[in-house]
C-alpha cells in the first residue's frame, strides 16, 4: 500500500490565513500549481485572466490551466481549508513529495498574503505537522473528519453536543455551499475536481453515493467515530 498521510498547518498565533473570498481562491491555485516539481506557473497578482482549459467556476477570481502536464509531487485526495488552517489527506509520488510540495505551497501563499496585506515574516505556525494513515479503515474516518471540519463554523460544538436527524440535514445543507473543501467533488458535484487525484473517490468507495451514506452515517455516529481518530489526528 501507498503511504498516505493527514498533514496540517495553522497560521502563527492561531491568525487567520484566509480572510476574504479572493485568498481562499489562490489557496486552490496554490494548490494546484505547487503540486509540480518543476517552477509554478501563473503566479502573478492578477488571477483573474482566464486561459482555454483553465478551471474555473462561476464567481471564482482564479484559475489554472488543467492542460498542462505536471509532474506531481503528491497525489491530493483530500482537502479542507478553514480561517485559521488547512488539512490535507495524500500520497507522495516522488521522492520529498511531500516535504517538497508543503514548502511551494507555505512559501507561495505566505509571499501572496504578506504581498497583499503589506506584512512580513512567517504566516504559518512552524513546519506542516504529519501523522501517517495506516489503512483503509482510518482512511475513511480521516476522510470525513478532514471534510466535516467547516461545520466548525456553521455550529461550534456540534462535536461535543452531537447532532440530531434534521440537525444532519442542515449540517449537509451547509457543506454544499462551502466551497473550500474537496467534499462536494466526493459528494457527486463538481468543484475543484482538478485538485484530487482523478481515482480518489472510487480508491474508497464504489460511487459517490456510497460516499454519501458513509459520511452522513459517520456524522451520526460522530462521538463514537472520533475515538478512532485520536491516536493520529493533528489538533
Amino acid at each position: 500500500m501507498s503511504e498516505f498521510y493527514h498533514t496540517y498547518n495553522r497560521g502563527t498565533e492561531k491568525r487567520k490565513i484566509f480572510l476574504a473570498d479572493a485568498d481562499y481562491f489562490r489557496g486552490v491555485h496554490d494548490l494546484y500549481e505547487f503540486n509540480d516539481v518543476n517552477a509554478a506557473l501563473n503566479l502573478g497578482r492578477d488571477l483573474c485572466r482566464k486561459s482555454k482549459g483553465s478551471e474555473e467556476n462561476e464567481g471564482s477570481r482564479t484559475s489554472f490551466n488543467i492542460n498542462r502536464t505536471r509532474d506531481r509531487l503528491v497525489d491530493l485526495f483530500v482537502w479542507s481549508f478553514m480561517p485559521n488552517h488547512y488539512h490535507l489527506f495524500s500520497s507522495p509520488v516522488k521522492d520529498n513529495g511531500l516535504p517538497e510540495f508543503h514548502r511551494k505551497f507555505g512559501c507561495g501563499f505566505t509571499n501572496f498574503f504578506n504581498l497583499k496585506y503589506n506584512r512580513s515574516g512567517v504566516l504559518f505556525q512552524g513546519g506542516y505537522k504529519k501523522v501517517q494513515v495506516k489503512g483503509d479503515i482510518q482512511a475513511l474516518q480521516l476522510i470525513c473528519y478532514i471534510h466535516s471540519n467547516p461545520l466548525d463554523l456553521w455550529k461550534p460544538n456540534w462535536k461535543e453536543k452531537g447532532l440530531s436527524s434534521l440537525e444532519i440535514q442542515s449540517a449537509l445543507r451547509f457543506l454544499e455551499n462551502y466551497r473550500w473543501s474537496s467534499h462536494l467533488d466526493w459528494w457527486g458535484i463538481k468543484n475543484f475536481p482538478s485538485l484530487i487525484n482523478n481515482d480518489s473517490v472510487s480508491r474508497f468507495f464504489k460511487d459517490p453515493k456510497e460516499y454519501r451514506k458513509f459520511f452522513i452515517n459517520w456524522l451520526r455516529y460522530y462521538e463514537k467515530n472520533i475515538m478512532n481518530l485520536r491516536e493520529f489526528v493533528i489538533e
